[in-house]
């Protein structure tokens, strides 16, 4: 089974996060980046599938050169070949991203199953993969946590409420899986050496103006912790009371 992941290159941040001045976008000059947790389970799932058929495990990602860095991790963790949609930037729209990505699969040979993140790391709009399902006309699954490939038909697990899901996608089929489908590898040194030296092919498509425009980003309001004193001995204890039952610790 030939398997594709579409991945995304996202601030790896561990600190707090700085907007530039304009407050249109984050400001990368001191942050890493990386590809998001679910995309990471992707990859690997993309790695073991191909390895459990005797097919082939690929990466895509729509950016500039500097992504790259992501495809090449990708290949480090096991994928075989990877593919780079030229764009001045990662675009944050969903809509010319499953449009940059939809044309870049009518020019690759066919795969049985594409893989998505559920959502990137960054933007969180979770509809790149579903977008590229609908203009391909092909079956999805969102959010799944197993995947257990057949002939013809994939089977797919999503945890829900108190129990699992189970659906029977015929192929070629588009997947968006979670983090928790899996536990992705290290990279090996040999891995590392090997997509290091490994050709990226590049397709020089403009994806086209999607429909979002940036107004501004903003941070959040901070938490902050309040402490009040509820009363001093046996005076305090309706009060006690009363803040245990909005909790639902007592009745």
């Amino acid at each position: 089974m030939d398997v594709l992941v579409c991945v995304k290159r996202v601030p790896a941040v561990g600190a707090e996060i700085l907007l530039t001045a304009d407050g249109l976008a984050v400001d990368t000059r001191h942050l890493g980046f990386t590809i998001g947790p679910h995309e990471e389970c992707a990859v690997e799932e993309a790695v073991r599938i191909a390895e459990r058929t005797g097919g082939s495990a690929g990466v895509l990602t729509v950016g500039a050169p500097e992504t790259e860095e992501q495809l090449r991790y990708a290949m480090s963790m096991g994928a075989d070949h990877a593919v780079r949609v030229d764009a001045a930037a990662a675009d944050g729209d969903p809509e010319a991203t499953a449009a940059a990505i939809t044309g870049a699969l009518r020019d690759l040979p066919p795969y049985d199953l594409v893989l998505f993140g559920a959502a990137s790391a960054d933007a969180g709009h979770a509809q790149v993969g579903l977008r590229v399902a609908c203009a391909l006309r092909r079956p999805v699954v969102g959010g799944v946590k197993g995947i257990d490939p057949g002939p013809g038909h994939v089977s797919l697990r999503r945890e829900v409420g108190g129990g699992v899901e189970v659906h029977e996608a015929p192929l070629p089929a588009v997947v968006t899986v979670l983090e928790g489908l899996n536990l992705p590898r290290y990279p090996t040194i040999k891995g590392r050496l090997r997509a290091k030296k490994a050709p990226i092919r590049v397709l020089p498509a403009a994806p086209p103006a999607g429909g979002l425009r940036t107004r501004r980003l903003r941070h959040r309001p901070e938490a902050r912790a309040e402490t009040i004193v509820l009363g001093r001995g046996a005076e305090a204890a309706p009060a006690v009371v009363d803040v245990l039952a909005d909790l639902g610790v007592v009745r």
